[in-house]
């Protein structure tokens, strides 16, 4: 509960002016001016809306019979609910231009589109030094590279049937530790641009187990030039969880696992300069901020 604002009686100001007062008004003037607490007044779903690039949009879609379907640019869209409310749940890309964007909505074979606003936000840059093998690379590195990107885009197009609560998208941080790099930071490695940071990074030492933020089944291991040791989660619906530079993976191919079930450890695999998770969420095929499935 917020503290009532202090009555300024003739006493007071006197007091004020003299500095007695000065310690408890600065005190009550700065806890007005911070932010509302997130964890104060929790979301009623997850994930958190956030209709920016790297956000996500919650669309509602109104009552059916039946799951709609719901398309970003031909690509299938996660929709939520029951029969008495659907919601489409929309990955923004990025890349995306701030202003009209839509999705298209198909049932009981009507068709219809969807439109919403993308706000626009600004995310900060970072510069880092590393090995330069890892920024020009070899001919062979390049083409191991190709290969890898080639395949993980068919790990990416993953889409089965989706949860059936919003609430059950409410993730578990998967290993503690301090968020060392953000979701969104624009790149450039040894000077040179890259592609903005499309996960959270939690830095942790060593060996520090690594579980399943939601129930998931492990669609893809391997070992990857830029990703290291890597576990891609398919937690259906085209929303997916991707853990980077592991140490060690102790799952296989096809293996359900539980929210909070251990997957792998934490490890300095790949492209990295130290030990530290790098988790990535993904829908409809586009990377979205992990934050947005947590508490504050």
């Amino acid at each position: 509960m917020n503290p009532r604002p202090l009555a300024f009686t003739r006493r007071t100001a006197l007091l004020a002016a003299a500095g007695a007062l000065a310690p408890m008004l600065d005190a009550h003037a700065a806890k007005a001016a911070q932010p509302a607490n997130p964890a104060d007044h929790p979301p009623t779903a997850w994930p958190i809306a956030s209709p920016v690039p790297g956000g996500i949009a919650r669309l509602a879609l109104g009552p059916a019979s039946t799951r709609p379907q719901a398309f970003a640019a031909e690509v299938p869209v996660l929709v939520l609910g029951d029969a008495r409310a659907w919601t489409a749940i929309v990955g923004i890309p990025l890349s995306a231009t701030p202003g009209a964007a839509k999705i298209v909505v198909r049932a009981a074979d009507a068709e219809r589109t969807l439109g919403y606003d993308i706000r626009p936000k600004r995310y900060v840059e970072q510069r880092l030094t590393v090995s330069p093998r890892t920024v020009d690379l070899a001919p062979d590195d390049l083409a191991r590279h190709e290969r890898e990107r080639a395949h993980q885009q068919q790990v990416m197009e993953t889409f089965r049937e989706p949860f059936p609560r919003a609430a059950d998208l409410h993730m578990q941080v998967p290993v503690p530790g301090r968020r060392s790099s953000s979701f969104g930071l624009r790149r450039v490695f040894n000077g040179q641009p890259r592609a903005p940071h499309s996960g959270m990074d939690i830095a942790a030492a060593t060996g520090t187990p690594v579980v399943a933020p939601l129930p998931g089944r492990v669609i893809d291991t391997g070992d990857y030039f830029f990703n290291g040791q890597t576990v891609w989660l398919d937690h259906g619906g085209g929303l997916l969880s991707m853990m980077c530079h592991l140490s060690a993976i102790d799952v296989k191919l096809g293996d359900a696992l539980a929210t909070g079930e251990r997957l792998g450890a934490v490890g300095a695999t790949g492209r990295v300069t130290g030990a530290h998770l790098h988790w990535g969420v993904m829908l409809n095929r586009t990377m979205v901020d992990p934050a947005l499935f947590l508490d504050a």
